[in-house]
């Protein structure tokens, strides 16, 4: 089963919103008109409609619906998309409360797409219930240690560099180095290097890949503790000096957390899917007489006919 077509399933359908006669109203508005409502602080009502609510989160559900995010951050209350999103849900309301007054709710093709969001919904519920129930910190943990025993980690390299613009001053610079100068105070005196110069050079610890390739291939060829001869690259001509080498240190949990918890979800949503799949009794129908071209039908029907019945619709048809 593709991840886009999981994907599918798992994101909700966003409501459709339609326009009012009336120009939109603000919160402000809305509440300066009605009654002050007593908010339940677990999930506040943000309208009453003709008896009806609507809550924060319902608010909410539908910002993310209409984002195509059910994982993302709703909008803050009092926020022009929350208020914006609340008007549609009241306008969407009052459309909903007068197809009932109607009847419409009672029509066949009302039921049949009723039935139809049901199975959206509770599929959704059900979902999210059961990767809140498998998605656990826990899990998460042990999936980042599997994970990061599985990525390859190279060495890294700290070190400090002058950069200069002629192969003289670099060479001047190297024989200051090799007198017992200290590297530190001549990158914060001579560098051109402004990003590093008052930090004596300092590059921090880098990659091979990390960095230009001319520099790294001198990074680490040179040793601990030792400086390199003078070397140019596309900004001029460097001195380095290495100052400590290490084991590359794997991504921190935190970083890996939003993809492994995206990767799992997926996994454990086509577990689910498969195991109900694997249980339930399935039939689908026949497509290929549905997909014959017109005329392809009539013709195997005609030609299935049985050919002791052909033969005696000849005969009576012989003339006595």
């Amino acid at each position: 089963m593709s991840v886009f077509r999981l994907f599918c399933i798992f994101v909700l359908t966003a409501t459709c919103a339609a326009c009012g006669p009336e120009p939109r109203r603000t919160v402000e508005d809305f509440d300066s008109r009605g009654p002050v409502l007593a908010l339940d602080e677990a999930d506040p009502v943000m309208a009453r409609v003709d008896g009806t609510m609507i809550r924060r989160s319902d608010v909410e559900r539908e910002a993310l619906a209409q984002d195509g995010d059910s994982g993302g951050t709703p909008p803050a209350v009092g926020s022009e998309d929350f208020d914006r999103v609340l008007e549609e849900l009241i306008d969407q309301r009052l459309l909903a409360l007068e197809a009932r007054r109607r009847d419409l709710h009672q029509s066949e093709e009302a039921r049949r797409r009723l039935a139809l969001a049901e199975e959206r919904i509770l599929g959704n519920v059900l979902v999210e219930t059961a990767l809140a129930d498998a998605v656990t910190d826990e899990t998460i943990q042990r999936i980042y240690e599997e994970q990061i025993r599985l990525i390859p980690l190279g060495e890294e390299v700290r070190a400090r560099h002058i950069l200069v613009q002629t192969r003289e001053e670099a060479l001047a610079i190297k024989a200051l180095l090799d007198e017992g100068r200290d590297f530190a105070e001549l990158a914060v005196a001579m560098s051109e290097d402004q990003a590093t110069r008052l930090e004596g050079g300092d590059l921090g610890y880098f990659s091979r890949e990390g960095i230009l390739p001319a520099f790294g291939a001198v990074a680490f060829a040179t040793p601990e503790g030792g400086v390199s001869e003078p070397f140019r690259s596309e900004f001029g001509w460097h001195i380095l000096t290495v100052v400590d080498r290490r084991r590359q240190p794997p991504p921190s949990l935190e970083a890996l957390r939003p993809n492994i918890i995206r990767f799992y979800t997926f996994d454990q949503l086509e577990a689910l899917i498969e195991g109900l799949r694997t249980e339930a009794e399935i039939e689908r129908a026949d497509l290929s007489r549905l997909l014959a071209p017109a005329g392809e039908a009539g013709d195997e029907e005609q030609g299935s006919a049985d050919p002791d019945e052909a033969e005696d619709n000849l005969d009576l048809d012989e003339p006595g």
